[in-house]
């Protein structure tokens, strides 16, 4: 590992510049991907075994600690709600017309039959709090050149140990990432694509996630309209919120 980090400290110098620092890097990615709040519209398209389906959604959150997500289509999915309060999750079924909380073991089930869990939908924290970054060189993806970042949890309560990540070098957003277990398993891969500029930051609006454990071609998530710092009512993040 000596020898590696050698060469490329050389490659960097032999370049006339300095080899870019980890946090830095990720600081510029969550000023692209991070906002006071945010409204956004979306269709997540399940590429199942047999057929793929297509959902769309609204979705509204503040920082990390406050989202809101309302189902729109198809009928059968459309008045389903998610509430996220801090770490607790919440769901309301119009067709039962109840509201359940999502807990323990129950927040690593699948996201109406998506490549996501509920896990994966609670954590929003920013990415510097709870991983060590380095660089680990350079590559180039779809015609992009990209940091390679490798990334270890330094917290415990985490879903993934170890995350790599490629991220642009020059627009600072992540064009593929993949999730690993403590033990190096690799969990999760997902890329990220249709990089558009919306008010004034680089933003994907395309992602693919595949779970590898599973079967299937991925869930595809397709951004339909993006906003940031938009004036959101506060009543939208309540229980009774759920229910109208």
């Amino acid at each position: 590992m000596k020898t590696i980090a050698i060469l490329l400290l050389s490659t960097f110098f032999l370049l006339g510049t300095t080899p870019p620092d980890a946090d830095e890097i990720l600081q510029k990615v969550e000023n692209n991907l991070s906002s006071d709040n945010r409204v956004f519209e979306s269709e997540m398209i399940i590429h199942g075994k047999r057929n793929s389906r297509t959902i769309t959604s609204r979705s509204y959150s503040v920082s990390e600690k406050e989202s809101f997500t309302e189902y729109l289509s198809p009928a059968r999915e459309a008045g389903t709600k998610m509430l996220k309060l801090e770490n607790q999750l919440w769901i309301y079924s119009p067709s039962t017309d109840r509201t359940i909380q999502i807990s323990g073991h129950m927040l690593r089930q699948s996201v109406m039959g998506s490549d996501l869990s509920y896990e994966d939908m609670m954590d929003d924290r920013k990415i510097t709090e709870i991983y060590a970054a380095k660089v680990a060189g350079e590559e180039t993806l779809d015609g992009r050149k990209a940091y390679v970042l490798d990334l270890t949890a330094k917290v415990e309560d985490v879903a993934y140990y170890k995350r790599k990540m490629w991220v642009d070098t020059e627009r600072y957003v992540p064009l593929k990432e993949e999730l690993y277990a403590k033990g190096g398993q690799l969990l999760k891969r997902t890329t990220l694509s249709d990089v558009q500029k919306i008010q004034g930051r680089w933003f994907p609006m395309k992602m693919v996630y595949k779970d590898m454990l599973k079967q299937g071609e991925g869930t595809e998530f397709r951004m339909t309209s993006v906003k940031f710092n938009q004036d959101i009512p506060a009543y939208i993040f309540t229980k009774a919120a759920l229910k109208q």
